[in-house]
């Protein structure tokens, strides 16, 4: 008996870790910022359905109305699939919760979001991302080649910076805002890949786009660079042209409303 009791109480432990008691904030914020964390909400439940998510690690903010460019982001202790609007910290520019919040964040997050966040007005939300296929191709001497209509949609809106170690020193946000520029996305070199946007739907479609790339790259170079097809001359800049045109309507109109359905049916506790 006494074996079969501490198997109960070992199942209890695990079941008590593994529901986390997180008081709803509907209702406690304005309408807006609900949105917004419902949105971000889907945004980090979509990633771990894809399996783009590292553990705990990397990071998805957005920002919240208002003139103290407070942003969200979310606590360092929750898997990406546990994560839900009520449990997103909000955070001041200095990296400090504003509120009470039982989590922690985390300072590297904190360095490269807050970086794009206070330096570009459109930049309402940031997506970073450590996946394989992301990594491979920004440690590429090359980066993002030109091999798929899925990259020559985004390429010419993709900025590089340079690695520095864990982004852990604020000194190294004015050298992420002058690499970013005015692009849309940016490869960290030897570390992952980034994509702002004016809406998070925007900046999840983006990442999308951009994480397909370097995957369909990775998997076009393992047959041996002597035996790609590249595309006809010109054809890169008018596919990019129309790259540019077309993000903003489908991010808006079509494919985030989609998304946003995908992750109702597939867990509808992240709006919680």
């Amino acid at each position: 008996m006494g074996r079969i009791d501490a198997i109960g109480k070992s199942m209890a432990d695990v079941k008590a870790l593994s529901a986390i008691e997180i008081p709803s904030l509907e209702g406690r914020v304005s309408a807006e910022e609900w949105k917004i964390r419902v949105d971000l909400a889907a945004a980090y439940r979509l990633v771990a359905h894809y399996g783009w998510d590292d553990l705990i690690f990397t990071h998805l903010s957005a920002r919240v109305p208002g003139p103290e460019h407070h942003f969200l982001l979310n606590p360092y202790q929750l898997m990406f699939e546990e994560v839900t609007a009520s449990s997103l910290v909000k955070v001041d520019m200095s990296g400090n919760p504003v509120g009470e919040t039982p989590f922690i964040t985390n300072a590297a997050g904190f360095t490269i979001h807050s970086a794009l966040h206070m330096a570009r007005e459109d930049a309402q939300a940031v997506m970073h991302l450590h996946t394989p296929h992301g990594q491979a191709v920004s440690a590429h001497a090359e980066g993002l080649l030109p091999l798929t209509q899925t990259a020559m949609l985004i390429r010419e809106d993709v900025a590089y910076h340079d690695y520095e170690g864990v982004a852990v020193d604020l000194d190294e946000r004015e050298r992420l805002v002058a690499d970013i520029g005015d692009k849309g996305a940016m490869l960290l070199r030897n570390h992952g890949t980034l994509t702002v946007g004016e809406t998070v739907g925007e900046a999840f479609v983006r990442l999308y786009f951009l994480e397909r790339a370097c995957q369909a790259q990775i998997l076009a170079l393992s047959a041996g660079e002597g035996n790609l097809n590249n595309p006809p001359q010109g054809a890169p800049e008018v596919t990019a042209q129309q790259g540019r045109m077309g993000l903003k309507m489908a991010a808006g109109a079509l494919a985030w409303p989609a998304l946003l359905r995908k992750a109702y049916r597939l867990d509808p506790t992240f709006a919680s």
